[in-house]
């Protein structure tokens, strides 16, 4: 029994010294294990490549300058193109045309606004007359194929938003008294005279230019018809808003449909030169 423990620790002595022995000879201790945090850092922490010389290579003054202009000068051609021409016409041309066909429903719906409110039968006429106006411009706007601003408008309703403020305001003044709803008649008539004179000076079209020269024609009528009203209800002569005295007295001389009531104004106004300011 003593012989087999001596020989037991024996063995036991005989494994200790070799195993210490192996580890002598090679030198090498346990590996620790990574802490927590050097692990997370190994496994976030990625190798970053350093720019190649091509990527951050600035361009150059030439590159630069061709790109900043390339685009907006091709925008520019193309939106000049399209600017030129309209089935024929130029960019005023076309302006002018549909600025008309809407200035002429103006002068219409303003009469029939203002024959509700007084009755009188000048403006009844006269937004007849207007009428034919309109169609005559509309004429245009289809022989050339454009759009019409006054389609599916009613009365007092405008593209426009310079003739939709002009109607509230003319509408707005007419309704002050009759004497100043005649002289509102007056005022549209005469820059009806001042816009088709611009707008006869932009075209080399015949077809416009004589459908302009009527409406203009019709404009002399209907301001001569509107001073002989306001004279009427008034006894004052009428004073121009918008024309010089002398393109006014001009007009009022012409003959026409209602040339003799110019002529009639023509009188009234030379009562009134001495007044330092007309009704």
């Amino acid at each position: 029994m003593k012989i087999s423990r001596k020989l037991t620790w024996l063995v036991v002595g005989l494994v200790f010294a070799l195993a210490l022995g192996a580890c002598s000879e090679t030198g090498a201790l346990p590996t620790p294990l990574p802490t927590v945090a050097e692990a997370t850092e190994a496994t976030t922490t990625e190798p970053t490549e350093a720019p190649t010389e091509e990527a951050t290579a600035e361009p150059t003054e030439a590159e630069a300058t061709e790109a900043a202009t390339e685009a907006p000068t091709e925008a520019a051609t193309e939106a000049a193109a399209e600017a030129t021409a309209v089935n024929g016409l130029t960019a005023e041309e076309v302006e002018g045309l549909l600025f008309m066909r809407e200035e002429e429903k103006l002068a219409r719906d303003v009469y029939l606004t203002l024959f509700e409110i007084w009755g009188h039968p000048t403006f009844q006429n006269i937004a007849k007359s207007e009428e034919q106006h309109m169609s005559a411009v509309l004429g245009l706007l289809q022989t050339y194929g454009l759009e019409d601003p006054a389609a599916g408008k009613g009365v007092g309703e405008f593209t426009n938003p310079d003739l939709q403020a002009l109607y509230n305001e003319l509408v707005e003044r007419g309704r002050q008294s009759l004497a100043e709803a005649l002289k509102v008649g007056g005022a549209i008539e005469e820059i009806d005279i001042l816009d088709l004179k611009e707008r006869i000076a932009q075209t080399d079209k015949a077809d416009i230019i004589t459908v302009y020269e009527h409406l203009m024609d019709g404009s002399k009528n209907h301001l001569r018809a509107f001073s002989q009203a306001y004279t009427q209800a008034t006894g004052e002569p009428y004073t121009p808003q918008y024309l010089s005295m002398e393109e006014y007295e001009a007009i009022m001389a012409e003959e026409g449909p209602q040339g003799g009531q110019g002529q009639g104004q023509g009188r009234g106004r030379g009562q009134g030169r001495g007044r330092s300011s007309g009704g």
